[in-house]
């Protein structure tokens, strides 16, 4: 019987109901120690398992907290069966974590996508449950994996529920609920059958707070000695009462009970065969089970609460530790078990221990488990007799804890690793690190001055270091480390196009710069990962829509082939905005709108911030005023002059001309930057802006930039623009021809609607009225068809000066795919080209059922009922 706990067994109810019929979903029960998770959990699992839920359960050990994959280890053990349904690259993933076979993981979120395809396909049977106790305690790759499926629950029927205490295991996004302290009336009652006196009974009431656990310990204790009270914690009062219990048991199980606690697990044959090297049998647990600490089977021992196995550690004098751990790291067969149990038992420096470490740190890494890597890399430096080896085992732990998104770790073992280390090669090794922790933070233009100078100091480090050096100072507008980077690549002869066309950007050398950036896209097209991803870069810095569209689309599909999933929020960010550039707003917000949900599902904040620049563009030019200030108000400084060009629009469309060209002056600012996102997405908003406000002469220098740019380059919606804005200036009518025919070849639609209403406008100062009629429609078109309100009204309002009488204020044409959501648009188009809803659930990361789900939400709202139906409507 539960006492008091009528609301938190209403809201599990509430969740494991809803997974019956259908509807997956995710709870965190959060407290202290005592305060009755376990028994919920307890319930949850006997009502689930009485309706026929299949329920999967998991307890966080503390000995394990640093052991890679440990928890998920115990709750997919049952169901490794199901593996060789899951896609490849997922079935291998979860393969390595079970340790059948060891393929190197490239991606540390891809263990959690095979968590959430594997409960899905186990759902395809029943309900299922998964119970996770002791949160806290989950090392660190168990969690990534648990809450990033928790977080892509729909409809697969899966109900998650993890208890945790108050500290530890941050889980946002998910529900939490936390279980109150009894009142006095369900403190009565837990205590009757104790049969306390009155009075003793309400001092062991005061003296427990409500927390269930210590209301049973304290009412036993005082029941046996009257006197006993000691003024501590809760938990503090808890712990001591096991202590004083397993005080009292002989001292053999005392130490049987300390190898249960050293060991973690609850592996009975592991536990007895090391502990018989001290003269311990299995008749000695006999007395601390008949006590109720413990629960032994055939092959595990469980201690009732996990304060006990705590109580049993810690009462243990520190020699009688270290003989546990080495007994159960000579008695381990798993290199892992033993590689945990080796730092405990080892109290000076050791180097064979330590390679032992370092070994089960690469395992670790293997797995994606970086947080483990680095642990076991600290303690493998801990337990290193030589300094050198010691720092290479440091930067190696830093490596790990970047890569698991500890930045903050990464630059405490870094500078510890360097104040250990005056050796200029020791100090190369670690630069890469310092300095991508240095380009997070901010600190950009230090981060390439940092890879440049050990590069100097250290030649033979190669070209990899000098391109993300160039990189860097690219980004943080440092010209002269893009010119140094470009200059020392090319005296390694390892000259890289795309840096050296950098370097002549940042010199406003166009001529000779962007043909080289066009060698860059050329040469990705067929070349490596990484050479592709240059040419990407590259084609964005050309301007070259139609090379950046197809190489940021196939980037997004190599990362969700190989389930790159933390590097899918970029790719899609990348084509978002190549999509808003050809006009298609909705693919647009598709792509941002998968790209900020996966973002969040991996932890990756300043990503999501970054993506509002997208949407703040299209609710610019749609004049959403309010969604793009809001948008806009989050994008960190990194996307600073997104963010400004999106604002400076809106204001423009408004016919606010100053505020437009002061926050554009403002932001532009000096170096490449203005290269990349100014001189291409905001120097046409300048010159418009100025012209508007009779001050033509404040953009001139911008606008002979963009020209030299746009000549260079030969991108034909460049040139068209260009000569639009030299039409702005100028007033000659053969600049808006040449814009105009130019604009036919290229593919930005709202650019060449732009100039066709510029156009218009001169045509009717100019009383060619009919000329302007037929300019000013289609600007309207492409107007309307962009949902650019403002825009569309200006269109509308020439069209009327120039006589269009029949012109008037209408609602653009309702497109059936605006009835969709993002994602289900993304679903429909895949289901349409043909793909199965398995090889849909596969590329966009979720799970069959949701795929499912979301197309029997899309039939009714595009009229159609099935697959066949869909696949011929237009859905463009």
């Amino acid at each position: 019987m539960l006492y008091g706990r009528s609301t938190e067994l209403a809201a599990l109810d509430e969740l494991t109901a809803g997974a019956r019929e259908g509807r997956s979903g995710a709870l965190v029960l959060r407290g202290e120690a005592g305060i009755g998770k376990t028994a919920l959990l307890d319930r949850t699992a006997q009502s689930a398992s009485a309706s026929g839920m299949r329920v999967l359960r998991v307890t966080g050990v503390e000995p394990e907290a640093d052991l890679a994959f440990g928890g998920l280890v115990q709750l997919l053990w049952p169901v490794q069966d199901r593996l060789d349904g899951l896609p490849e690259p997922q079935a291998d993933a979860l393969r390595a974590v079970l340790g059948a076979t060891r393929p190197p993981t490239r991606d540390r979120f891809l263990t959690g996508l095979a968590v959430l395809t594997l409960l899905a396909d186990l759902a395809e049977q029943g309900p299922l449950l998964c119970l996770v106790d002791d949160a806290q305690w989950l090392d660190q790759a168990t969690s990534d994996a648990l809450l990033f499926a928790a977080r892509r629950l729909a409809a697969e029927q899966v109900a998650m529920v993890f208890a945790t205490r108050d500290e530890g295991f941050a889980a946002p996004g998910l529900t939490e609920l936390r279980p109150s302290r009894l009142d006095t009336g369900d403190a009565v009652n837990l205590l009757a059958d104790l049969g306390l006196p009155p009075a003793l009974r309400d001092q062991v009431i005061a003296e427990s707070a409500g927390n269930p656990l210590a209301l049973i310990e304290f009412g036993a204790a005082r029941r046996d000695d009257p006197g006993s009270f000691t003024p501590v914690t809760v938990a503090d009062r808890v712990l001591s009462s096991y202590r004083t219990q397993i005080a009292a048991l002989p001292e053999k199980t005392r130490l049987a009970l300390l190898f249960a606690a050293a060991e973690g697990r609850g592996d009975l044959p592991l536990q007895m065969k090391a502990a018989r090297t001290l003269g311990v049998g299995l008749e000695d647990l006999e007395d601390a089970e008949r006590a109720g600490l413990i629960q032994v089977t055939e092959s595990t021992v469980v201690f009732r609460h996990p304060l006990i196995g705590t109580a049993a550690y810690q009462g243990a004098v520190l020699a009688r530790r270290i003989a546990v751990h080495q007994a159960l790291a000579d008695a381990a067969d798993d290199p892992d078990c033993r590689a945990r149990h080796l730092p405990l038992a080892t109290t000076s420096p050791d180097d064979e221990v330590a390679s032992e470490l370092v070994a089960a740190a690469e395992r670790a890494a293997d797995r994606s488990a970086y947080a483990a890597a680095s642990l076991l890399h600290q303690q493998a430096a801990r337990l290193t007799p030589d300094r050198r080896a010691q720092v290479r085992r440091l930067t190696d732990a830093a490596t790990c804890a970047l890569n698991a998104g500890h930045a903050g770790q990464a630059r405490d073992l870094a500078e510890q690793a360097e104040r250990s280390s005056p050796e200029p090669e020791d100090l190369a090794r670690l630069a890469p690190v310092r300095a991508a922790v240095m380009f997070e933070s901010g600190e950009r233009r230090e981060a390439a001055r940092l890879l440049l100078r050990t590069h100097a100091a250290g030649p033979g480090l190669g070209p990899a270091i000098l391109r993300t050096g160039a990189t860097y100072g690219w980004f943080a507008g440092d010209a002269d480390s893009v010119r140094e980077a470009a200059e020392r690549l090319a005296s390694l002869g390892e000259a890289d196009p795309m840096v050296e066309g950098m370097a002549h950007l940042v010199d406003d050398d166009y001529a000779r710069g962007l043909p080289l950036l066009e060698r860059a896209v050329a040469a990705g097209q067929d070349g490596s990962d990484a050479a592709r991803t240059r040419a990407l870069h590259s084609a964005i810095l050309l301007g070259d829509d139609a090379a950046a569209m197809e190489l940021a689309a196939a980037e997004v599909a190599r990362c969700r082939a190989q389930g790159l999933i933390g590097a899918l929020p970029q790719a899609l960010h990348l084509l978002a905005e190549r999509q808003v550039l050809a006009g298609a707003h909705r693919d647009a917000e598709a792509s941002v709108a998968e790209a900020v949900e996966i973002a969040r599902d991996t932890g990756l904040r300043e990503r999501v911030a970054w993506l509002g620049g997208v949407p703040a563009r299209i609710a610019a030019i749609e004049g959403d005023e309010r969604r793009c200030r809001d948008l806009v108000r989050d994008v960190p400084d990194v996307g600073r002059v997104a963010g400004e060009s999106a604002l400076s629009l809106l204001e423009l469309a408004r016919g606010d001309y100053e505020a437009a060209l002061g926050r554009l002056e403002t932001a532009a600012g000096p170096g490449p930057q203005r290269h990349m996102a100014m001189a291409m997405a905001t120097v046409a908003d300048q010159v418009e802006a100025a012209v508007r406000l009779g001050q033509s002469g404040r953009a001139e220098r911008p606008m002979r930039a963009f020209e030299a740019w746009a000549r260079a380059g030969g991108q034909p919606w460049a040139l068209a623009v260009a000569h639009r804005c030299r039409a702005l200036v100028d007033g000659r009518e053969e600049d808006y021809r040449e814009a105009v025919r130019l604009h036919g070849q290229g593919r930005r639609p709202f650019e060449r609607a732009r100039t066709a209403l510029l156009y218009g406008e001169w045509l009717r100062r100019a009383r060619r009225r009919s000329e302007a009629r037929d300019t000013l429609r289609s600007a309207l078109e492409d107007f309307e068809g962009l949902r650019a309100v403002p825009w569309a009204e200006r269109a509308r309002a020439e069209l009327r000066a120039a006589g269009d009488a029949t012109t008037s204020a209408k609602a653009t044409a309702e497109n059936v795919l605006d009835r969709l959501t993002p994602q289900e648009l993304q679903v429909v188009r895949l289901a349409a080209d043909g793909n199965s809803s398995r090889e849909i659930a596969a590329q966009l990361f979720l799970s069959r059922r949701t795929v499912e789900h979301h197309l029997y939400k899309a039939y009714p709202k595009l009229g159609v009922g099935s697959r066949r139906e869909l696949a011929r409507l237009n859905l463009v």
